[in-house]
């Protein structure tokens, strides 16, 4: 039997008072003023494409926070698709949803999560400012550790079965099936679970495969996962452990790279290095090339640095902290490495400053309109440190021959009011089984499923 289903567009409200909501309005604002006013030069376009416009860079005393409050969506309400597309939910009312992984059969697995919590993390005034830009974001609610199972789709477009696979994990985000096995990455751990094909609950206990880089700071706590092709390895996704390096280096040992796993023998290497925040991992269809959707850094201006997706080296290193976009110096970090420096590499395609560009899926199914197939999907959190906001949507990158063919097309808008706050935030996106595009948003704690316009 399906879970009660409400309706999709029920206001979801964080977990706050009224008062606190406008007392944290009031602080972002504030905040935003302290920072200097800092206010973007350029378009947000021209943070985009191949050569992406890099001005000079512009500190501010504290952070410019232009942040979205969290609302979630009325009733009724709903992102805008693109022509020729539709949006529905496929599932609702869900606690966090971050990230996607869809199994063979087409189950839909979702990691509803969210950052832990560490008694003994540290203080300062940056770091209080952070955690009430989270609040007032909507992520910093308690992680419900689990991963959901959707199953099927109903006369009303949304899952006919919904299962929790597993609990008691520990922010678990990444996902990846090999085999018999279901791999899971907490935040500071890779987890492997037995698994069989129809499974809708998981009860016995996983076995520790890997530690990953966790706490008590864990910055970036998010962990993405992908398996080879052959599914020999895995690839782990681990940020950094602060903006550019501001906790210490020594804090950052194993961080802001990929890391590649050898599933026969258990051996670990870092793959990629100088990423200060991958997510999205995912194989390009017609090279076979791993690439990854990775989140800049913050602090020196709303123009920088724009995110970006780029193919991933082997043995290859992208800047981070040292420099930006290449051998783009980062000022603020000393000692300063110029042997690093000289061999960062300058990412494939910019994705905008700030624009927080998670989620990164390649269509390869038929169901969407042929312009889609061979691109990239991207899930574009949204801005905290740029004025105007950047992201909020979801994009896509027309790709040919293996690589960016033209300029990004917005796929799922209006997750923004009028006003500027966030009815939802889009995260992780997948391709379902039938070929439906499917977006996590993790305010509007909302699955949401775009299809093909029907033609009249």
């Amino acid at each position: 039997m399906r879970e009660q289903a409400d309706r999709p567009g029920e206001r979801l409200r964080p977990p706050r008072t009224l008062a606190r909501q406008h007392r944290l309005a009031a602080l972002a604002a504030g905040l935003a003023l302290a920072g200097c006013g800092d206010h973007a030069t350029l378009p947000a376009s021209a943070g985009i494409g191949p050569s992406p416009v890099l001005p000079p860079p512009h500190p501010t005393l504290l952070p410019t926070v232009r942040i979205a409050r969290a609302v979630g969506w009325p009733a009724g309400g709903r992102p805008t698709a693109a022509a020729g597309l539709r949006v529905s939910a496929y599932a609702v009312r869900l606690d966090h949803p971050r990230w996607l992984y869809v199994l063979p059969n087409g189950d839909v697995l979702v990691a509803e999560t969210s950052a832990p919590r560490f008694a003994d993390a540290p203080g300062g005034i940056k770091a209080w400012i952070a955690d009430r830009v989270m609040q007032a974001a909507g992520s910093a609610t308690p992680s419900a550790d689990r991963i959901a199972l959707l199953r099927g789709i109903g006369t009303d477009g949304q899952a006919e079965r919904r299962t929790v696979l597993l609990r008691g994990l520990h922010s678990p985000f990444g996902m990846a099936l090999v085999g018999s096995f279901l791999y899971v990455a907490n935040t500071d751990a890779l987890m492997r679970f037995a698994y069989a094909p129809g499974d809708t609950e998981i009860t016995v206990p996983g076995v520790k495969v890997l530690d990953l880089p966790g706490g008590p700071i864990d910055h970036h706590w998010t962990k993405d996962l992908v398996a080879s092709r052959d599914g020999t390895r895995l690839y782990i996704g681990v940020g950094s452990n602060s903006n550019v390096g501001e906790n210490g280096l020594g804090s950052e040992t194993g961080r802001a790279a990929i890391h590649e796993l050898d599933l026969a023998t258990g051996r670990s290497r870092l793959y990629a290095s100088g990423l200060r925040n991958p997510n999205g991992l995912a194989w390009e269809p017609r090279s076979g090339a791993l690439w990854v959707a990775v989140n800049e850094r913050d602090e020196i201006g709303s123009d920088l640095v724009p995110d970006y997706m780029t193919a991933v080296r082997d043995g290859g290193f992208y800047g981070w902290p040292y420099s930006y976009y290449g051998q783009h110096i980062d000022e603020r970090v000393r000692p300063q490495r110029p042997d690093l420096v000289a061999q960062a590499l300058v990412p494939d395609f910019a994705l905008g400053a700030h624009t927080a560009s998670i989620g990164l899926a390649f269509y390869a199914a038929d169901a969407l309109p042929a312009h889609y197939a061979g691109g990239a999907f991207v899930g574009q959190h949204g801005s905290w440190n740029r004025n105007p906001r950047s992201g909020y949507k979801v994009i896509f990158v027309p790709f040919a021959d293996g690589r960016p063919a033209g300029p990004p097309e917005d796929v799922l808008t209006g997750f923004l009011s009028a006003d500027g706050k966030a009815y939802g935030r889009p995260v992780g996106v997948a391709v379902g089984r039938d070929g439906a595009l499917l977006v996590a948003d993790d305010v509007g704690n909302v699955v949401w499923r775009v299809t093909r316009q029907p033609t009249s």
